[in-house]
């Protein structure tokens, strides 16, 4: 069997993941070679523990079911959010303020 296409030499993980979708790992087990060390790193997110009572925990995994996505994504977005609007508002003060 020839093959028609290379393992592609790319960085890309979504190119990666299209090329994997329509070619079968078999069909490449020559090019293939084990490496010892992860080929891909992810960059270590701070994680900042948040204490909240049972009853606004319970209401933020209700609202988040209803919104199609797990509770922690909705916390986090909700202090992108937050944090946004934070920071138009201090840039817009900061503008109309008498110099």
């Amino acid at each position: 069997m020839t093959k028609l296409s290379k393992i592609p030499s790319t960085d890309s993980i979504e190119a990666l993941a299209d090329f994997w979708d329509s070619h079968d790992l078999t069909d490449f087990e020559d090019d293939l070679e084990e490496v010892s060390e992860p080929v891909f790193v992810r960059q270590a997110d701070l994680v900042v523990p948040l204490e909240l009572p049972d009853k606004e925990l319970a209401a933020i995994k209700r609202i988040a079911q209803e919104q199609h996505t797990d509770y922690t994504s909705l916390m986090r977005d909700w202090v992108l959010e937050k944090l946004y609007y934070t920071e138009m508002m201090r840039r817009v003060t900061k503008e109309f303020q008498v110099q």
